[in-house]
């Protein structure tokens, strides 16, 4: 499946249009669903999960003042400023978690949003092989693209342990903006 580069426009960040482009490729939609945005950040994956029908949208982010005003004042979203999305508590189990850490390793954020998804629930997570990558892989903060597929090969086989099973994975067509490849996982619960 093709990038749509006329989706960038349509939201607040790059990620939404990420986002949009996995629920199209995975055939997910998140209308109606309690959802979960770890790593909210300015909002583009909050943004894309309401434009698809969300019903509410936990904004989880470290940072403060970050998330879009648009999406601050929207009444399905609930912000959740300078939390950690490794320590995060909600009030309710969600359908869809999405997952956008840039720092935070998928070994971390993954079985963490495992407690946050209801028995049926999905994840869908973006992966960023350079910060999972050991520091010596790295030139100039970037990865080749075999080292990328290296690193997201090997996060997969770690992905049982957590008591989650990988549905699909694909590389995503929209490289991360240091220009290194990027993939998007969507995981169940085992």
């Amino acid at each position: 499946m093709t990038f749509d580069e006329q989706s960038l426009g349509k939201f607040v960040s790059r990620g939404g249009a990420k986002l949009a482009w996995a629920l199209d490729r995975f055939n997910l939609s998140p209308a109606g669903m309690v959802c979960a945005d770890l790593g909210a950040n300015v909002g583009g994956f909050t943004d894309c999960l309401l434009q698809r029908g969300a019903a509410r949208v936990y904004a989880v982010d470290t940072g403060y003042g970050v998330l879009d005003y648009k999406l601050r004042k929207d009444e399905r979203v609930v912000v959740m400023e300078r939390t950690s999305a490794l320590h995060v508590r909600l009030p309710e189990l969600c359908d869809l978690v999405t997952i956008d850490l840039a720092w935070t390793p998928q070994r971390l954020s993954l079985p963490k949003a495992a407690q946050l998804i209801k028995p049926d629930g999905r994840i869908l997570s973006l992966l960023k092989p350079q910060y999972e990558a050991p520091k010596n892989l790295l030139r100039d903060g970037k990865l080749t693209p075999d080292q990328a597929q290296t690193i997201a090969h090997d996060l997969s086989t770690q992905i049982p342990t957590w008591n989650l099973t990988l549905q699909d994975q694909a590389q995503t067509p929209l490289p991360g903006r240091g220009g290194n490849q990027e993939y998007v996982l969507l995981l169940e619960r085992e």
